[in-house]
């Protein structure tokens, strides 16, 4: 490819595309991931593009509870600010850790090949071989309601920081055991860090193992730049994720799983919602065409129909 057609695919630009990322290095892994998409899918040169690290609120505050302090709003505000000033052309997040409610400015324009959906456990064989009490670090409503539903006696408690900071605290043994999201320590070269449990047991977050980016609305050229590394697949069962936890009016307190899987022009939601003990849980699946965007609308509204007034009352009914 010509040097004039590749500074064509950069429509203009006379500088390198600059792509936003928390400075984690998850973080800055995932962001190369699309750096290199890019690369390699417009055959573009390594240095027509930049990443762009900046630390999110979620990452200055250790000692609290995300949803005390924002919820995941504290992941994103700094890229979004950056984004809508134009100090970056397009901002990489962990699509789980991704507002439902986004602001019109920004639209998500490319999902990148899912990841391994799966949770790992690091410190044990398996939930069962946990001592009896065990001290689990977690900062997930999701994890804890469902390890407390397989284990009632567990002792959870908070752990914050990235990977590297949480498998410390293990081999310190601040803490029996935590669970990792088994993509991210694939991404970071740990793919023989922890013992997988199945989704049969844990059912994921919502958009886990998947990285989104996100540009301005008006960028069309962008849009359509990003469209071309983007998985239709996983873009179509995140979108469907997404919108279950829409109609749940779900946030950083909810205890909520969800996974699509597409198989052609059809798409399988399984999904649960729970209480923050793991003393209920309702779970259930929809069947739908890919096209059917109303589908997980509905079964968060079965599921919400099977609640006690107790579960309802997690997602504000």
């Amino acid at each position: 490819m010509s040097e004039d057609r590749k500074k064509e695919n950069l429509a203009g630009l006379d500088r390198p595309l600059r792509i936003g990322t928390r400075q984690s290095p998850l973080a800055m892994a995932q962001a190369q991931m699309a750096a290199n998409a890019l690369l390699s899918t417009h055959g573009w040169l390594a240095d027509q593009v930049e990443l762009v690290p900046m630390v999110a609120s979620g990452d200055k505050i250790l000692d609290r509870p995300l949803a005390e302090l924002g919820g995941k709003a504290l992941w994103t505000k700094e890229l979004d600010h950056a984004l809508g000033k134009g100090e970056i052309d397009c901002a990489v997040h962990s699509m789980k850790d991704v507002e439902t409610i986004r602001p019109e400015e920004f639209i998500l324009a490319a999902i990148l090949e899912r990841a391994d959906i799966h949770d790992r456990l690091i410190g044990a064989e398996s939930i069962d071989a946990l001592p009896e009490c065990a001290i689990i670090g977690t900062a997930s409503p999701r994890r804890k309601a469902q390890l407390l539903r397989q284990r009632s006696d567990l002792d959870i408690r908070l752990i914050r920081g990235n990977v590297q900071t949480r498998l410390q605290k293990i081999a310190d043994g601040e803490y029996h055991a935590t669970l990792l999201a088994a993509a991210g320590l694939n991404r970071l070269d740990m793919a023989g860090v922890g013992i997988e449990i199945s989704d049969e047991i844990m059912l994921p977050a919502p958009a886990q193992g998947a990285v989104g980016i996100e540009v301005r609305s008006d960028d069309r050229h962008l849009r359509h730049l990003m469209r071309a590394i983007s998985s239709f697949n996983t873009f179509r069962a995140v979108i469907a994720e997404r919108l279950f936890l829409k109609q749940l009016t779900a946030d950083c307190h909810s205890p909520v799983a969800a996974l699509a899987t597409i198989d052609g022009a059809d798409a399988c939601l399984r999904a649960e919602i729970l209480l923050p003990d793991g003393s209920e849980f309702v779970a259930g699946s929809s069947h739908f065409d890919i096209g059917d965007v109303t589908a997980p609308a509905i079964l968060a509204e079965k599921l919400l129909g099977q609640a006690s007034p107790e579960l309802k009352a997690i997602f504000g009914r």
